[in-house]
């Protein structure tokens, strides 16, 4: 009997020894989880069961348990590498063939699909065919790296203050080429169907208290009749207490987008191009008229030109922007993660790799921060949980008892080999 004793003994230290191995060899692996060897004792039994002075058959490898653990997050250069903070899994498919994975090494094949260091793409939401995420539709995701189209402009916002000290300006009438026949000016770019930026220019001239003549020019052409230096007015109106009661809102649907030709001086002519489909207004609801010098307080407008792909950005969520060159974003998709009941139902399959069984139950998905599921870090990765001072010692003990199972090995050999020398 102490010889089986002591051979399962060695078998127990061998195994521990070798799970102790595997955690050492991975201690630099990104993603990878530590493997705790758990043993159990081993009695005799018959149909009566045990009895109450049964001194043990030895010991068996009961479990191998995973630890799943938060490993450090170490931030690298590569924006496409990706850590997760907290629980969940990110899901990868070989040709639909699904696994679980803590290594977050992704890259682009030449497709633009997102595929790990082994080829497996990553899943996630992807885009509707408006552009938008599909939520709850997962297949792999894909970075598009054509142009961005451009958009024309359908809505210019400002808002303002006008100098109510201000006096009527001496010269007249007004001269876009002249400072001293208005009080002010200020420009800004919008956009036409092929992306072509055109200069909008107003130019504002007091014409008495609390009215004013806003002389609207676009790449210097009258907007309504093309016609060079010949503005566009628009009244404005502004109440006692400085505050804009008429003219907040200008049409300029009848714009037509121009291109100066090379003659001298040059001609303007059509450019091939039209303004939005939907009109084009500008609205200045919140322009003012203070005692204050004149000031543009703030600008925008919804237009752009085309753009080149210039960068990946991936947030908490795991939603994926591509940038563009023209200083635009869109979403290109969304990481999800995925989480089990029992994650240490899991079987590893190697590559830093999981796949689901009966024990794990069915994947719950859901984007990064949601619920119990962690947060994404982009640009960077996930480092192995082993602790290496706690291994070394393992492999210590492991040793000790392997020694120590085998001088009981020794022990039964001694005493048979007294009885065998009997006489």
């Amino acid at each position: 009997m102490s010889f089986n004793i002591g051979l399962s003994g060695l078998r127990a230290a061998s195994k521990d020894l070798n799970v102790t191995g595997n955690n050492i060899a991975n201690a630099g692996t990104a993603g990878f989880k530590q493997s705790r060897a758990e043993f159990a004792d081993v009695y005799a039994a018959s149909m009566l069961g045990t009895g109450k002075n049964q001194q043990g058959s030895g010991v068996l490898l009961s479990n191998v348990s995973q630890q799943f653990n938060q490993g450090n997050i170490n931030y690298t250069q590569n924006a496409l590498d990706l850590a997760i903070n907290g629980n969940g899994f990110f899901q990868v498919s070989n040709n639909g063939a699904l696994s679980y994975t803590r290594a977050g090494y992704f890259g682009t094949d030449n497709q633009g699909f997102i595929v790990d260091n082994f080829g497996n793409n990553l899943q996630g939401y992807t885009l509707d065919n408006n552009g938008e995420l599909a939520g709850g539709k997962i297949n792999n995701l894909q970075i598009k790296t054509t142009s961005q189209e451009p958009k024309p402009t359908s809505s210019v916002q400002q808002s303002f203050n006008l100098n109510s000290t201000n006096d009527v300006p001496l010269n007249t009438p007004f001269d876009a080429t002249d400072p001293k026949s208005y009080n002010s000016s200020t420009s800004t770019n919008i956009y036409d169907t092929q992306g072509n930026a055109h200069v909008l220019t107003q130019y504002f001239v007091k014409t008495s208290a609390n009215n004013w003549d806003m002389n609207v020019l676009i790449d210097g052409v009258n907007p309504d009749t093309m016609v060079a230096n010949s503005p566009m007015v628009s009244q404005l109106v502004f109440d006692s207490a400085g505050k804009l009661q008429t003219g907040s809102t200008v049409n300029l649907d009848n714009w037509q987008p121009i291109a100066l030709t090379g003659s001298n001086p040059p001609v303007p002519a059509a450019n091939g191009a039209v303004v939005n489909p939907g009109g084009l207004t500008l609205d200045m609801s919140n322009a003012s008229q203070f005692a204050n010098s004149f000031a543009v307080n703030a600008v925008s407008q919804d237009g752009y030109t085309t753009g080149e792909l210039a960068g990946i950005e991936i947030d908490d969520s795991g939603k994926i922007f591509a940038r563009y060159t023209n200083g635009q974003s869109k979403v290109q998709g969304q990481v999800v993660l995925a989480d089990f009941a029992n994650v240490q139902g899991l079987i590893p399959v190697g590559k830093t790799q999981w796949v689901q069984s009966l024990a794990s139950g069915e994947p719950v998905r859901n984007p990064g921060g949601t619920g119990t599921l962690g947060a994404i870090q982009a640009g960077a990765l996930e480092d192995s949980n082993v602790e290496l001072s706690d291994q070394l010692v393992n492999l210590i003990v492991a040793q000790r008892n392997y020694q120590a199972n085998a001088k009981t090995i020794e022990t039964e050999s001694a005493i048979t080999q007294t009885i065998i020398n009997l006489r």
